[in-house]
């Protein structure tokens, strides 16, 4: 697996992830129907042209959310997270649209050893998700529980 171990981590190092998606009307109906989120800004077109300021459909803030962190996860927890442990300071200070595209970056902010498990260790990321025009459409903090490496036998 090409996840990070706990030791690999280094706090304020930032990963710039080379994969990035073009979001689509198709993902926002889809998540939008499949977590029962009937908002009007997000599946409703001519609502959105006619009575609101951005005259056309929002991105559902947690199908963006879920794509931040999903990004990152080839480049840093794949096979090594034992679970997420909380996401604070979430906050969407631009809109994404369908048809823009993503990318994303994560900062390593803190690490510390578990203190109830010893091979396991606590990773704080601060993630930002940009669209094609590098305006900030996303940023959480996350806390991940990570496997720390194997010992050599």
């Amino acid at each position: 697996m090409p996840g990070l171990y706990f030791e690999d981590f280094e706090i304020d190092h930032i990963y710039v992830h080379s994969l990035r998606r073009t979001v689509t009307e198709m993902d926002n109906m889809l998540f939008s129907n499949m977590t029962l989120n009937p908002q009007p800004l997000h599946i409703d077109r001519h609502f959105c042209e006619t009575q609101t300021e951005f005259g056309q459909p929002l991105m559902n803030s947690l199908f963006t959310l879920g794509l931040m962190i999903g990004i990152s996860v080839n480049d840093l927890t794949l096979g090594t997270t034992i679970a997420n442990l909380g996401m604070t300071d979430v906050r969407f200070p631009h809109p994404l649209f369908q048809g823009d595209t993503v990318h994303v970056t994560s900062k390593v902010v803190s690490k510390r050893a578990s203190k109830s498990r010893g091979n396991a260790g606590i990773v704080e990321f601060e993630h930002k998700a940009f669209n094609q025009n590098d305006d900030l459409v996303a940023i959480c903090t996350r806390q991940a529980f990570m496997r720390k490496r194997p010992a050599e036998e």
